[in-house]
């Protein structure tokens, strides 16, 4: 009896310091709390005094507190009843919603550079509104909100679905599986808007993101029972997923369970995001920033960051649309431009950040399956005759490798009939046979004519574009050793694309071929510079470059927005990859480059082997890795840049290219030759089916790419090897 009344008080005193400690914490968080609200209802207050009308914050006080009959006056009733304060309340709703949904997706895949548009929302919202446009002519704010928000639901719920098949979706299967499906959903955008200028004129404002369509209190209230469900249920999962900080087997000991908290907290964040998108238009980073800055603030407490990151984007959006209204007077800046000017620097702070590793920031390791990586070093010294050839010319031998070999002539041979058909397809009153003389200059005049004059130089910028690609995806891989490395997954070909662009609008003329290659070398600096370097932080690489694309896309659509509807629709048919009206002169720049960079590539190919395996095996063999790596990185970056100048972003080229060319010719080389082959094919070929699609209209070769590349990356992502990385 002694001893149970003397035991307490022995372990009270141990206990002491954590309180103390606990009540520290909590005053500074509610210090931090109170000036985040302060600094909410000053924005709130801004927002509400600032915009046209000439209203002024005196005038609108009066009417929010009904003072001097001021409810009475249509003027204020309409400036500020009608298009102010629903404004407001929208941002307040939809950044804290955007904010609250980039915590959840943070603390659920632990990473730092996770936020909404990961999911494929933004891609799956703007498929929807475009569905609804195009074929039910949908033209009201309450029609894009439906078709937004269905398309939404879906696209984050195949997301979910592809990531966490075999076993579980780790936080690069999420990013990359996202991309993939975002990417199929833009290119099927693409395709039912680039031929229809009613569409697209609706469409390319829509896609901003912004607030100047809020109009009354209809949309918010539509929706206000979907966000409400999602912070509801994003509230009652905190306690779970922060047993899921601790990792599975240790959630599971405590009573959780696992997948189950996973699908909880993915409907949330898909009410919260999807619903927002529906009200604004995608808006990006504002998920990454507000995370970010809760978790600064808050440390490992996972209601506290829920709270304060639905606080900051509330504060951020209110506070961009207010410099939105006013940075362009008389016109406005899209917010979600605004947002991406100050998620820029967060996402430089985050990538460089020490705590990076704990925060599940890992490198992709190298790949030691029988394919490639250490197991091909083991087997690289067979015997000449089990997998090459011995060719001798007198005193000089080569050594050819047979499967390498056989796998060239036989892509050669795919070529010519890409070529072949490129040049049939959409003649066929000449025949097959007829055709193919005229490709080689022989038969009826006209049809050479034909042929060699209005078919073979676009086919031509075809072949000079797709070599170049698939080369650069093959450099972009092997120095980065991960195949999912490539220029458009780097920010190189957005980056390519808002250079000429930019480069059109302040000349006032459009071709600058120059310009691709500038916006290329700017893109890969930043994305190295932000992330450290290629090699040894591929995960770091791959997310920032997908980072670097999203704020060369807005870059990209405000220059769009901004142009004549026929200008704009002209420069969209070329900003999703298109061959049309190339000809021998457009090609001239590339062939130039290729002549040049080709054989470079082909003389550091010893290199690039070596390159493969990591940089102290590589510097025991005699190879300077980071002289390697900025030579072929530079080389990558000039043959993108090059083939996005004459022809806009062709996606997934490549990234198809060196993987399909290493199967065939085995895992012990570099594909420099089978890469070249590969693309030009892809790219004439994806040319052809454009042409013959839809009858009566175009389909630009960036667009096939990308509808059928998503699928692709899927398959690269899901494959068995790649399982073992992502």
């Amino acid at each position: 009896m002694t001893v149970s009344q003397v035991g307490p008080p022995e372990v009270q005193p141990a206990a002491q310091p954590a309180p103390a400690g606990r009540l520290h914490g909590n005053r500074a968080l509610l210090t931090a709390s109170a000036a985040l609200v302060l600094a909410v209802l000053v924005l709130s207050a801004l927002s509400l005094s600032v915009g046209a009308g000439e209203v002024g914050a005196g005038d609108v006080v009066d009417y929010v507190l009904g003072r001097h009959g001021a409810r009475d006056s249509s003027r204020l009733s309409l400036v500020v009843g009608d298009l102010r304060l629903p404004r407001t309340l929208t941002a307040l709703a939809v950044g804290a919603a955007l904010g609250t949904a980039g915590c959840l997706l943070q603390a659920v895949t632990r990473n730092p550079l996770a936020e909404t548009g990961l999911l494929g929302v933004n891609a799956g919202a703007s498929l929807g509104v475009v569905v609804g446009i195009a074929f039910l002519g949908v033209h009201s704010g309450y029609g894009y909100l439906l078709w937004a928000f269905g398309g939404a639901v879906l696209a984050s719920a195949l997301v979910l679905l592809i990531a966490n098949r075999r076993g579980g979706g780790s936080p690069m299967r999420l990013v990359l599986a996202g991309s993939a499906l975002g990417a199929t959903f833009g290119g099927i955008t693409s395709v039912l808007i680039v031929n229809s200028a009613e569409t697209y004129d609706r469409f390319r404002f829509w896609v901003l993101g912004s607030l100047a369509g809020v109009e009354g209190f209809t949309k918010l209230t539509s929706l206000a029972p979907v966000l409400a469900a999602g912070f509801v249920v994003a509230l009652l999962i905190a306690r779970p997923l922060s047993a899921l900080a601790l990792g599975d087997d240790l959630a599971k000991g405590l009573g959780h369970r696992p997948g189950v908290i996973r699908v909880v907290v993915a409907v949330a964040v898909t009410l919260l995001t999807a619903a927002s998108v529906a009200l604004v238009g995608p808006i990006s980073f504002l998920g990454l920033l507000a995370g970010f800055l809760a978790r600064a603030v808050t440390g490992p407490r996972l209601t506290a960051q829920l709270l304060l990151a639905g606080l900051i984007g509330a504060g951020v959006l209110t506070g961009s649309d207010v410099l939105a209204r006013v940075v362009s007077r008389p016109f406005e800046a899209p917010v979600s431009v605004i947002i991406a000017l100050f998620g820029a620097p967060v996402l430089i702070g985050i990538v460089r950040s020490r705590r990076m590793a704990s925060m599940g920031m890992t490198d992709p390791a190298a790949d030691e399956s029988p394919k490639g990586g250490r197991a091909a070093a083991v087997r690289a010294p067979r015997p000449a005759g089990s997998d090459s050839l011995v060719v001798r010319t007198g005193s000089l031998s080569l050594l050819v490798p047979r499967r390498a070999a056989v796998a060239a002539f036989a892509l050669a041979a795919l070529l010519v009939g890409a070529v072949v058909l490129s040049a049939y397809a959409g003649q066929s009153q000449m025949g097959l046979s007829r055709t193919f003389g005229a490709v080689f200059g022989s038969g009826d005049r006209f049809d050479v004519l034909l042929v060699q004059k209005f078919r073979l130089g676009r086919i031509v910028a075809g072949l000079a574009a797709g070599a170049a690609l698939g080369l650069a995806g093959c450099l972009t891989q092997t120095l980065a050793r991960n195949r999912l490395a490539t220029p458009e997954l780097l920010g190189v070909n957005d980056g390519a694309t808002a250079a000429v662009l930019l480069s059109a609008t302040l000349s006032g003329t459009f071709g600058a071929w120059w310009a691709g290659p500038l916006g290329a070398l700017a893109a890969v600096l930043v994305v190295t510079t932000v992330s450290g370097g290629l090699g040894q932080r591929g995960y770091r690489v791959l997310v920032v470059g997908l980072a670097m694309s999203a704020l060369a896309s807005a870059v990209t659509q405000v220059v769009l927005s901004r142009r004549s509807l026929n200008s704009a629709g002209s420069l969209y048919v070329w900003t999703s990859g298109s061959l049309n009206g190339r000809s021998y002169s457009v090609a001239v720049p590339v062939l130039i480059g290729l002549a040049v960079l080709v054989p470079l590539a082909l003389a550091v190919t010893r290199h690039l082997n070596v390159l493969r395996f990591d940089d102290s095996t590589a510097a025991s063999l005699g190879v300077a890795p980071g002289r390697v790596r900025l030579v072929c990185m530079l080389l990558a970056v000039g043959l993108a840049g090059l083939a996005v100048g004459i022809c806009g972003p062709v996606g997934f080229v490549a990234l198809a290219s060196p993987v399909i060319a290493g199967r065939l010719a085995g895992p012990l080389r570099v594909p420099v030759v089978g890469s070249m082959l590969v693309g030009s094919a892809l790219v004439v070929l994806a040319d052809t089916v454009g042409r013959i699609a839809l009858d009566g209209a175009e389909i630009p070769v960036g667009i096939v790419t990308t509808v059928l590349g998503g699928p692709f990356l899927l398959w690269v992502l899901l494959g068995r090897s790649a399982a073992t990385r992502v």
